[in-house]
């Protein structure tokens, strides 16, 4: 006999239990992808955390289907450098878990770099006015003043202990950093740039330091705001018209869950950034006239995570 088969059985019973175990499960697609241009030659992208359950070993970053980064499981961001100017660049993120399965592609994101500015040296006047504010245990927002530039301010960076962490468009004055620790004291300081890449000087220092419980709410600077709800009849019963302001994350909010009553009524996705003014929504509340229904909404923060419920708003159907 040339060599010994093993009962198929067993062969199963082998491949079960190697390293690991078999995990044929690929993770779920990252979602909120964004895409937002730091200078004519780099582009940040950020994208919600995706599912698994062994775990997220990695991402995968392509640009018009070829892949240019590489970013482990605990990240959810990357600068993309080396990019050509005044040009359409696509993004697509994937992730990986542990085993070596491969999530479907997030939803294409397009962004155009700004045009180069040749014999710009003057970098943008350093940002003023910074302020920080925890966000309870594992959020913090800052804001600051506008920085000036005779070309325009492309992006902020925001440092911690002089360590990029985050960066915002040009035209926002507003960053909402999530995945801190509890309990913990933090220093951030916020540098502009302009499309030739200057760099402004560093901002003040702002010093926040997180609540020391995960148990105590969120901040609400995770929140949308100005929330409203009105009742009116409609074809098929009632129905709710909402409308509220997103959180200022920095970035766009791609998406929201809806509670009616104390549960989850549904989840709305946009595969595009929203809008950045107030954004609206009819929800069906029912048929039955004089029922109150209470409704409240929160949004998804660019870790993933959710953030903060808004205002409680109670609507009693068929009210004139």
């Amino acid at each position: 006999m040339s060599g010994f088969a093993a009962p198929a059985s067993v062969c199963l019973l082998l491949a079960a239990c190697g390293p690991g175990g078999a995990d044929g499960r690929p993770p779920s697609a990252p979602t909120g992808v964004t895409a937002q241009a730091g200078g004519a030659t780099s582009v940040h992208v950020m994208w919600n955390r995706s599912a698994d359950d062994t775990g997220i070993a990695g991402y995968e970053v392509h640009r018009s289907g070829r892949k240019v980064e590489d970013v482990p499981g605990g990240r959810h961001m990357v600068d993309v450098e080396g990019l050509e100017p005044a040009t359409a660049h696509t993004f697509a993120v994937r992730a990986r878990d542990a085993e070596g399965n491969l999530s479907p592609f997030s939803e294409e994101v397009s962004v155009t770099t700004p045009p180069r500015t040749p014999g710009d040296r003057t970098p943008p006047t350093r940002p003023r006015g910074l302020r920080g504010r925890a966000e309870g245990a594992r959020a913090a927002t800052l804001t600051w003043e506008k920085s000036a530039d005779d070309h325009g301010v492309a992006s902020y960076d925001i440092l911690q202990g002089g360590a990029r962490i985050h960066r915002v468009p040009g035209d926002e004055t507003t960053a909402l950093l999530t995945g801190l620790r509890p309990g913990v004291r933090y220093a951030f300081t916020v540098v502009a740039r302009d499309a030739a890449g200057n760099a402004s000087p560093a901002s003040p220092v702002a010093r926040v330091a997180t609540a020391g419980s995960v148990g105590k709410p969120d901040g609400p600077g995770t929140a949308p705001s100005s929330f409203r709800a009105v009742g009116r009849a409609a074809g098929d019963g009632y129905r709710i018209d909402l409308s509220w302001v997103p959180p200022k994350t920095g970035g766009r909010v791609t998406r929201y869950q809806i509670h009616l009553d104390g549960e989850l009524a549904t989840t709305l996705h946009w595969s595009a950034p929203t809008p950045r003014g107030r954004i609206s929504h009819s929800l069906h509340a029912g048929k039955e006239p004089g029922a109150t229904r209470t409704v409240r909404i929160r949004a998804m923060l660019p870790d993933g995570t959710w953030g903060a419920f808004s205002e409680r708003r109670t609507v009693t159907l068929g009210r004139e």
